[in-house]
């Protein structure tokens, strides 16, 4: 497990680094180095310091926050399939967002996006809260989350149908295929800061999902609290998903795929899945990143699109091995 951590650290040390120096400004690496520590053209520092290093900075911190909100909601509601938006956070996040859209407000100031759809991600938790009552179990959580899920869907759909004009519902659907391209220093400090928070809560849940893999009675009989880890879990992964998806767009499968990548490799015990679900995600989003910038730079793939392309065909294996173990 040891041999795990140092490698993911590792990958996303060099991870990091590429996000650095890869991009369509013609920067040798020793230019880049010396702008990132001050020195070099004035050129350089503006696209080291205003355009990469905040790039790769959400890159690893949304990536983290999809990892870890993935691999704790697995945790909690002991199903293989969980993710982010099995609690509709994401969709309500992304709901958020078009509706600064719709209105015109992401127009008149910059920050009223991202905050919108943390606004957004904050209203579905409290609803799945409400819907499923305090003494909800997995289940009811689940059902609760899929229902504010599809309304945050549809009611999302209708937005794009009611566009006032095509360039605006142009503008709302590229968004929502998620993106990290012309993120600032700006969006880093909104965004950061609640992405940190989240993951405190999600961590301090840890030992009783290491407790709850025995089952709920076991968890109380040992002290801990499975109503406590939820409302932990539920706390954390609104906020940090939903700062998150504010200033990167909807960016999928990533919370899904790296849980089950990493088990194998660090077991299934939650407390040591979490972090390296939390590095494995990091790394997962920064290539990602890198890549897009790299095939097709003209034609600007979005982010969003690639980790889809690369979800969902382990979707559906993971999708088949559940259905041959239940046979």
């Amino acid at each position: 497990m040891r041999v795990a951590f140092a490698l993911l650290i590792i990958a996303l040390v060099v991870a990091f680094a590429g996000s650095l120096l890869v991009g369509p400004a013609t920067i040798d690496i020793g230019a880049s180095l010396a702008a990132l520590f001050g020195g070099g053209s004035e050129p350089a520092r503006i696209v080291m310091w205003e355009i990469r290093l905040p790039r790769a900075i959400l890159g690893a911190s949304v990536g983290a926050t999809l990892g870890l909100a993935g691999a704790a909601l697995q945790g909690y509601l002991r199903n293989p399939l969980a993710d982010p938006g099995v609690l509709g956070i994401s969709a309500s996040a992304s709901f958020g967002a078009v509706l600064a859209f719709y209105f015109g407000a992401a127009a008149v100031a910059p920050l009223a996006l991202p905050l919108s759809a943390m606004a957004g991600a904050a209203g579905a938790a409290m609803l799945v809260r409400l819907l499923a009552g305090r003494d909800a179990g997995t289940l009811t959580l689940i059902l609760a989350g899929v229902a504010i899920s599809s309304l945050a869907g549809a009611l999302t759909t209708l937005a794009l149908n009611l566009a006032p004009n095509p360039f605006a519902a142009l503008e709302i659907l590229f968004w929502m295929l998620g993106s990290l391209s012309d993120r600032s220093m700006a969006h880093v400090w909104l965004a950061l800061p609640f992405m940190v928070l989240g993951w405190l809560l999600m961590a301090m849940s840890a030992r009783t999902l290491d407790a709850l893999t025995l089952g709920e009675d076991v968890a109380a009989t040992l002290g801990e609290s499975p109503k406590r880890a939820q409302l932990l879990i539920i706390a954390g992964a609104s906020i940090a998903v939903g700062a998150a998806t504010a200033v990167a767009g909807a960016i999928a499968f990533v919370g899904l795929v790296v849980p089950h990548l990493l088990r194998r490799f660090v077991g299934s015990r939650p407390s040591a899945l979490l972090p390296a679900s939390a590095l494995g995600g990091a790394v997962l989003v920064l290539l990602a990143d890198i890549a897009v910038r790299l095939v097709a730079p003209e034609r600007d793939i979005k982010l969003g699109v690639l980790t889809a392309l690369i979800g969902a065909p382990f979707f559906l294996r993971l999708v088949l091995e559940t259905r041959r173990e239940s046979q």
